[in-house]
């Protein structure tokens, strides 16, 4: 059992048979009353953020995690193959339960949070950014570099990113996982 005084992010809660994992957390102390903590939650399954306050010194229900990295083998339907790096053991993790799943190719490293006592993987989290060629967009324009303007492109995995218009294909750039960003250009 902790109490909200051990909270940290990424700290992972039993509340009523549901596992939470904390975003965020802050300690309030108000001039009359007794101090509280506010928190931000994410669900594991669903993935949806709620807000819960706490009264200072409750006890809640602590779920030991380990994070285990898993090497992507392939799709299967909806269910991704993956095998633990470490004793080659392979394990279907749905797609639902893997962040940014989209940009997700053949060898990729992710890590797995898995609950420690009954050993099943609650989420899959991808590096924050991967690097993925570029299978299809329009032309660019040479020396159209000034502006900032953004167009479609198509990447090995199928997923569609927005990408400067200096991007052809064939051209390998860095996506961020968590939100599908272009970051930059790689060098050939």
């Amino acid at each position: 059992m902790a109490t909200t005084a051990d909270f940290k992010n990424g700290m992972c809660l039993d509340i009523d048979g549901t596992y939470y994992f904390i975003k965020e957390f802050l300690h309030v102390k108000p001039g009359k009353g007794p101090a509280f903590v506010r928190t931000k939650l994410r669900n594991v399954k669903t993935g949806r953020i709620i807000d819960k306050t706490w009264n200072s010194g409750v006890k809640v229900e602590e779920v030991r995690i380990e994070r285990r990295p898993y090497q992507f083998l392939y799709k299967d339907g909806d269910d991704y193959n993956f095998m633990h790096t470490e004793t080659f053991e392979q394990v279907a993790i749905p797609g639902e339960s893997i962040e940014g799943v989209q940009f997700l190719k053949e060898g990729d490293i992710c890590e797995a949070m898995v609950h420690a006592a009954s050993d099943t993987i609650l989420t899959c989290e991808m590096p924050t950014s991967v690097v993925l060629e570029v299978t299809y967009t329009e032309p660019g324009i040479k020396g159209d570099t000034a502006t900032n303007t953004l167009k479609p492109a198509t990447v090995e995995t199928g997923a569609e990113v927005r990408v400067p218009l200096f991007v052809n294909i064939g051209d390998k750039v860095r996506i961020d996982t968590r939100d599908g960003s272009y970051l930059e250009r790689m060098k050939a």
